[in-house]
């Protein structure tokens, strides 16, 4: 089953992954990306484990692009 994921969790995650690479990972942003993944959880009823393995997964290691 596929996850529909929110286009504002992903763009937090990709501002937390570019912070982490960066070494430059804040809490406000580890705690958005915390709060937005229980927001939608909570909401859809999805597992949180779930749900934060196809973000990280969608932002870290995206499928290429269909030409």
């Amino acid at each position: 089953m596929a996850i529909e994921l929110p286009p504002n969790l992903i763009e937090l995650e990709r501002s937390a992954w570019a912070e982490i690479q960066a070494g430059t990972l804040t809490v406000p942003t580890a705690l958005a990306v915390h709060e937005a993944l229980a927001a939608f959880t909570a909401e859809s009823g999805q597992s949180r484990f779930d749900v934060e393995m196809a973000l990280k997964k969608r932002v870290r290691h995206p499928e290429p692009e269909a030409a």
